[in-house]
C-alpha cells in the first residue's frame, strides 16, 4: 500500500456509468476527504420534494397520515434546484409561491370492480395557480433555469421506469388531494436526500488491518475477495507491515433515486464540499471582535466573559457574578433570541421559522 504524497494530484477514474448509478475510483486523496464527499452527496445536496399535503377526499383505506408520508418519499425531478428554485426560508412570500415551490395535485376515483393502483404517475404538476390571495414573493428568474419535468415525479414520463405505488382503491372510492414541493436537503429530512445508497470500499486485500475478520478455519476462504481486489497487487506472505501505511485509493458506488443524474451527484458534491471548506478558511482569516487586523488572538484584550456587556454569562450586572446575573439570565446577546431582558421564559426566548398558510399534513 503506498502512502499518500503530497505532491500527486487526485484523479478520477470512471468505471461504469449508468443513468442512475455510477462506479469510480478516486486516487491520491486522505480517508476524510473520501468520506466527507460521501457524506455530501447523501445529506448536503438540496433537491425538491412533497413537504405539505392537503387531503381533500379520501375514502381508501389508508389514513391521511399514511398518505402524506408516501408522498414525502416519491422521488421528484429536481435537476438545476439549486438555482432553479429558492428554500422557502428565503423567500419573501407568505406560505409558498412559484419561486419557492412546485404544486401538484392528484385526482383518482374507481368505478369499476377491478382493483386500481394508485401511483405517481397520477401526480399532475399544476401550473396555473394564483398567489396573489397568498402573497407571492419577491420576483426572480429561479422558474426561468428549470427543465421541461421539473417537478415532476420521477419515471412519469418514461415507460420504461416502474412508478411509485401510493395505495389502492377499490369501486367507489377515490383519493384527491393537493400537494407543494418545496426545497430542502437531506439533513433536513431524508425525503430530500438524492441518493439510494453511497459507498465506498478501500484495501480490498486489507493490507492496512483496519479490519478484522473473524473466522473459524481458513480466513481467506471464509472470507473472499470483492471485484475491486483485482486493482491492486496482491500482497505477499513474507512483507513486512507497514505502519505508517495510508489509503489513498478509493473505489465509490454512488446511486441515485432519480431525482438527480450520478454525474450532477458527484459534481455538485465535490462543489458543495469546495464550498464549506472555503467558508470555513474565510471564517479563520476573519479578525475577531475587540482585536487589531493582523493581531494574534492570544495578544488581544480578554472579552467580558460570554460576549455581554459587563460580565457573567451575557449581560447585566458586572462583577463576574456567573449565572446569578440581575436582568438577562442565560444571555440576551446570544443570536436568534427575542429582545429585551428575562432568563428562559421571558422577554423573546428562542426563535424558530413558523409556518403559515393553507393547513394540511406536513411530511
Amino acid at each position: 500500500m503506498q502512502t499518500t504524497r503530497d505532491d500527486l494530484e487526485p484523479a478520477v477514474r470512471i468505471r461504469d456509468l449508468k443513468r442512475d448509478r455510477v462506479n469510480f475510483v478516486l486516487e491520491n486523496v486522505d480517508l476524510a476527504f473520501a468520506n466527507s464527499l460521501r457524506r455530501v452527496m447523501m445529506a448536503d445536496l438540496p433537491t425538491i420534494a412533497i413537504d405539505l399535503v392537503e387531503i381533500q377526499a379520501n375514502t381508501t383505506v389508508l389514513p391521511d397520515e399514511f398518505i402524506a408520508h408516501r408522498l414525502g418519499m416519491i422521488p421528484l425531478v429536481s435537476s438545476n434546484c439549486d438555482e432553479g428554485m429558492r428554500y422557502n426560508r428565503d423567500c419573501t412570500c407568505m406560505a409558498a409561491c412559484r419561486y419557492c415551490s412546485v404544486q401538484l395535485r392528484l385526482d383518482v376515483a374507481c368505478h369499476n370492480n377491478e382493483t386500481m393502483d394508485i401511483t405517481s404517475n397520477h401526480l399532475e404538476v399544476y401550473e396555473g395557480v394564483d398567489y396573489e390571495d397568498v402573497g407571492e414573493g419577491e420576483a426572480g428568474d429561479e422558474p426561468t433555469k428549470r427543465g421541461e419535468y421539473f417537478g415532476h415525479p420521477v419515471g412519469k414520463n418514461d415507460p420504461d421506469v416502474a412508478p411509485v405505488l401510493i395505495c389502492k382503491i377499490r369501486k367507489g372510492q377515490e383519493l384527491k388531494l393537493r400537494c407543494i414541493a418545496k426545497k430542502g436537503i437531506a439533513k433536513e429530512h431524508a425525503k430530500w436526500s438524492p441518493c439510494s445508497a453511497v459507498s465506498f470500499e478501500y484495501d480490498p486485500h486489507n493490507k492496512l488491518r483496519h479490519t478484522t475478520h473473524w473466522f473459524e478455519t481458513d480466513e481467506r476462504a471464509e472470507w473472499p475477495l470483492g471485484d475491486n481486489a483485482s486493482e491492486e497487487e496482491k500482497p505477499r506472505d513474507d512483507e513486512p507491515f507497514d505502519f505508517n501505511a495510508q489509503p489513498n485509493k478509493f473505489y465509490f458506488e454512488v446511486e441515485t433515486d432519480g431525482s438527480l443524474g450520478p454525474q450532477e451527484v458527484v459534481m455538485q458534491g465535490l462543489a458543495e464540499l469546495q464550498s464549506k471548506l472555503a467558508k470555513l478558511v474565510i471564517a479563520l482569516k476573519k479578525t475577531e471582535p475587540g482585536m487589531l487586523p493582523g493581531e494574534r488572538a492570544d495578544e488581544a484584550a480578554p472579552a467580558d466573559a460570554w460576549g455581554g456587556a459587563g460580565s457573567g454569562w451575557g449581560g447585566g450586572e458586572s462583577g463576574g457574578s456567573g449565572a446569578n446575573v440581575s436582568g438577562s439570565g442565560w444571555g440576551n446577546t446570544s443570536p436568534n433570541r427575542g429582545a429585551a431582558t428575562g432568563g428562559w421564559g421571558t422577554g423573546g426566548g428562542w426563535t424558530s421559522p413558523q409556518q403559515t398558510g393553507a393547513a394540511g399534513w406536513s411530511v
